[in-house]
């Protein structure tokens, strides 16, 4: 697969395709933690003014990944600035181990970047080992919890600078 065949662009996570491989990334999450500990977006939330939903797609328009990105607002956990959550990070199944999630987590910190946010934060699940895999490898650090997000023994909670003032 290269590069010129995957178009990523910021699309609606309401469609049927989306949904679909939303759907089996929520059936999946479902299987490794009991509901307390997933802390997901539905779609409704997905459709929020403050959220960024992309969608990366072969050259005959196959969902292949999703990203998503969502505008918080400052809080003592971020040191009083403003960031950007990095959610809903997934790749189909037969797409994996060929650098979409890094794409794909690219083209979301660019457009935290677009958008003047120097912070991406995140909270994933410790059985997540590629996810967070893929999230050291693209710079992010472990920090402590942020937001509403419990300290449950299950998640991890990561943070990079996207530099800036």
């Amino acid at each position: 697969m290269t590069a010129a065949a995957i178009v990523i662009r910021q699309e609606r996570p309401d469609q049927p395709d989306v949904r679909a491989l939303l759907d089996e990334l929520d059936a999946y999450l479902s299987s490794l933690y009991e509901p307390e500990a997933n802390h997901i977006l539905d779609i409704q939330a997905l459709l929020a003014p403050q959220v960024r939903f992309f969608v990366a797609r072969d050259a005959v328009g196959r969902v292949l990944a999703t990203g998503a990105w969502r505008l918080m607002d400052s809080e003592p956990a971020s040191s009083g600035q403003p960031y950007g959550e990095v959610k809903r990070m997934v790749v189909q199944p037969g797409q994996r181990g060929r650098g979409l999630g890094r794409l794909m987590l690219e083209t979301v910190e660019a457009s935290m970047r677009a958008e003047g946010v120097t912070l991406a934060m995140l909270e994933t699940g410790e059985a997540q080992t590629e996810a967070v895999g893929l999230y050291q490898r693209c710079g992010y650090r472990r920090r402590g919890p942020y937001a509403d997000y419990p300290d449950n023994g299950l998640s991890l909670f990561m943070a990079k600078s996207l530099g800036g003032a």
